[in-house]
């Protein structure tokens, strides 16, 4: 199997992946989804309604170059038009695996998600930080004493 559907199928296995038409668009209208792939055979409705899903919930979509038998065989379906990634690390590996086939087509989206992925690895350290000070009675960062 390709590396790209194989990051999708662990995606989908790690609970980071929602697959079809009415999870996708739950999964945006929460503003959990991190990127949309749609099959390349995917009908023009199916691109309209991924369309509106990224604006709703303010995510990066991208038009994958398998079918939708391929992609719903790396989710575990017979076929599966749209998915939707939550995780920003998994959005962030499909997108640089994606940018590595084609970096024409998928270079600006891979690096759209790269600095999401650095923007929330930075708040993750600085909520890691904050913890750490709280249990042991340190400052605030910025804060003043």
């Amino acid at each position: 199997m390709d590396n790209i559907l194989h990051m999708v199928g662990l995606a989908m296995k790690a609970g980071r992946l929602e697959a079809g038409e009415e999870p996708v668009g739950a999964a945006c209208r929460a503003r959990d989804c991190r990127l949309i792939l749609v099959a390349r055979d995917a009908a023009d409705n199916s691109f309209r309604r991924v369309r509106h899903f990224a604006d709703a919930g303010q995510c990066l979509w991208v038009s994958v170059p398998y079918t939708k038998e391929e992609l719903g065989q790396a989710v575990g379906r017979t076929a599966c038009a749209m998915a939707a990634v939550t995780d920003i690390g998994f959005a962030e590996a499909i997108g640089q695996k994606l940018a590595a086939l084609d970096p024409e087509k998928y270079g600006l989206t891979a690096e759209k998600l790269h600095v999401k992925a650095e923007r929330a690895a930075k708040r993750r350290r600085e909520q890691q930080t904050h913890e750490r000070n709280v249990r042991r009675g340190g400052k605030k960062p910025g804060g003043k004493s």
